[in-house]
C-alpha cells in the first residue's frame, strides 16, 4: 500500500548529527544488504531508474522495517515494488489516513504490507513500512523514478546515483516520527557484504560523443554506427562506497529534438501512463554576454577664466568655483579605467593641454596629472571655448577608444551659438 504525505519545508537547517539510509528495523538496526542492481535509461535530458534492492532477514525472529532512501529534488517516485520469497505486491496510491489503517491492520494480523510514503521532514527522503520479515526472508524492493539531468558549464549532463546508506542528518525541531531520527552504525568500507551493478542506456538524437564517471567504467559501446545509442556499465566487483556519477556529452546538444513515448497498454483507459506523450528538448546556445567596453578616450576641458574664482555662494564657508571645479576633476582622475586614453585642456582666452596629445592613462601619467591640477588656477581671462574644442575635433581618434568629453564651467561662454553649432556637426565622434 502506498499513500503521499502534505509535507512542510524545514524551517531550520543547523545540522547536529548524521544518519545513514537503507532498511532498518524497529530497532534501528540495518537489515543485512546483499546486493544491488540498477537499470539506467537516459533519452536526451531525462533520466528513468530502475533499482532493485535484495536484503535478507538473518535473524531467528520476525522483523518489522523500514526502507529509507534519498531522493534528488528533481525526481519523481511512479513505481515501487516488492518480492518477498517469490510473492510479489505492487505499490497503490491511496489517502494517507487510509493506507495507515490498511497498514497497520495487515500487519497486526501478521501479514506482509508496504507503506511507501514522502518523510514528514525532508522532502528529499522518502521512506517505506516494509512490515513483517520473516526468519530467512529474502526481501527485493524495486524502485522505479525519472529525473531531469542537469547541466554542467560545459555541456555535459550530470545523473548521480546516491548511495543508498550515505549519511543523512537530523535537524533539530524535526519530527519524532520522521525516518531521520532512525541511526544506524557506519560500516567501514572493507566489510561492506554487498556491490551494485549498473547498466546505462543512453539515447539521443545529437548524437553520443563520450561518457565519464567517477567509478570505473566498462568501454562504451555504441549500438548503432549513428552514435545515437550506447551502453555502458560499472565495472564488475564496485563497492558502493560513493555516489556514481555518469557526465555524458552529446555531440548536437543545442540542436531541438522531439522524442515520443507510446502509452502502456496494460493501463486502463483514460488513466495518465496509458496516453502517449512528447518530449521536446530545446537546449539553446545562448552565447555569454561581453562586457562593455570600458577604455575610450576621456577628455576634460576646464574652464580657467576669471569668473571661475568667485564663490559658488554667498555663504561665508562657500568655496570658490574653480576648487570645486579641481575635487571633481582630481575625483575622475583616480576613477578612469586602466588602459583609457586622456588628457586635460584648460581655457580663457588662450587654451593649453596638459599633453601634446592624450596620453595612456598609467600610474605614472595620473600622478603627474594630479600634481598639475592642484596648481590650476583662474588666471587665462575669458570664456573663449571654442578654439580648444575645434583643436580636440581636428585631433586623430584612437581606435577602440571612443572619444568622451567633459567640461567644467560657470556657463558663461562667448559666442554660445557658434560653439553650439560646433558641437552638433561633430556629435558623432564623442559622447
Amino acid at each position: 500500500m502506498s499513500s503521499v504525505c502534505d509535507v512542510s519545508f524545514l524551517q531550520k537547517l543547523c545540522i547536529t548529527m548524521m544518519t545513514p539510509c537503507g532498511l532498518l528495523t524497529d530497532r534501528q538496526w540495518p537489515v543485512p544488504l546483499k546486493s544491488i542492481s540498477v537499470s539506467l535509461s537516459i533519452n536526451e535530458f531525462v533520466a528513468g531508474v530502475s533499482a532493485t534492492l535484495n536484503y535478507e532477514n538473518e535473524q531467528e525472529v520476525p522483523l518489522e522495517a523500514a526502507f529509507i532512501f534519498p531522493m534528488d529534488e528533481d525526481s519523481a517516485v511512479y513505481s515501487f515494488e516488492a518480492l518477498v520469497d517469490g510473492k510479489k505486491i505492487v505499490a497503490e496510491l491511496q489517502d494517507k489516513i487510509k493506507a495507515h489503517t490498511i497498514y497497520e491492520n495487515a500487519i497486526s494480523q501478521g501479514h506482509q504490507a508496504f507503506l511507501l510514503e514522502e518523510d514528514v521532514s525532508s522532502r528529499d527522503v522518502f521512506s517505506c513500512n516494509v512490515g513483517n520479515l520473516q526468519p530467512g526472508a529474502k526481501v527485493a524492493l524495486t524502485l522505479r523514478y525519472v529525473q531531469e539531468l542537469s547541466l554542467e558549464a560545459d555541456g555535459a549532463l550530470r545523473f548521480v546515483l546516491p548511495t543508498v546508506l550515505n549519511p543523512r542528518y537530523k535537524l533539530p525541531g524535526c519530527s519524532q516520527d520522521s525516518c531521520l531520527n532512525r541511526k544506524t552504525p557506519i560500516v567501514p568500507l572493507e566489510d561492506l557484504p554487498y556491490t551494485l551493478s549498473m547498466v546505462a542506456t543512453i539515447t539521443s538524437q545529437h548524437g553520443i560523443e563520450k561518457v565519464q564517471s567517477n567509478c570505473p567504467l566498462s568501454p562504451t559501446e555504441y549500438l548503432g554506427d549513428d552514435k545515437t545509442s550506447a551502453q555502458v556499465s560499472l565495472a564488475d566487483g564496485h563497492k558502493y562506497d560513493r555516489d556514481v556519477e555518469l557526465l555524458i556529452y552529446y555531440s548536437e546538444v543545442h540542436t531541438p529534438s522531439v522524442a515520443v513515448e507510446m502509452g502502456m497498454p496494460e493501463m486502463k483507459p483514460g488513466c495518465l501512463l496509458a496516453d502517449p506523450f512528447a518530449m521536446v528538448s530545446f537546449y539553446p546556445n545562448i552565447p555569454e554576454a561581453q562586457p562593455p567596453n570600458t577604455c575610450g578616450e576621456f577628455i576634460f576641458l576646464m574652464d580657467r577664466s576669471g569668473s571661475m574664482e568667485s564663490f559658488l555662494s554667498s555663504q561665508s564657508k562657500s568655496q570658490p568655483r574653480i576648487e570645486a571645479a579641481k575635487e571633481t576633476l582630481i575625483l575622475l582622475l583616480k576613477s578612469l579605467p586602466v588602459g583609457c586614453y586622456f588628457n586635460i585642456y584648460g581655457f580663457g582666452s588662450t587654451y593649453e593641454a596638459f599633453f601634446p596629445e592624450s596620453v595612456e592613462y598609467t600610474q605614472q601619467t595620473m600622478e603627474e596629472a594630479l600634481g598639475r591640477v592642484k596648481h590650476i588656477r583662474a588666471d587665462l581671462g575669458g570664456t573663449e571655448i571654442l578654439a580648444p574644442l575645434q583643436n580636440i575635433y581636428r585631433a586623430p581618434s584612437i581606435p577602440g577608444h571612443p572619444l568622451q568629453l567633459f567640461i567644467f564651467t560657470d556657463g558663461e561662454v562667448s559666442d554660445t551659438f557658434t560653439v553650439i553649432k560646433e558641437v552638433e556637426i561633430n556629435r558623432q565622434k564623442h559622447r
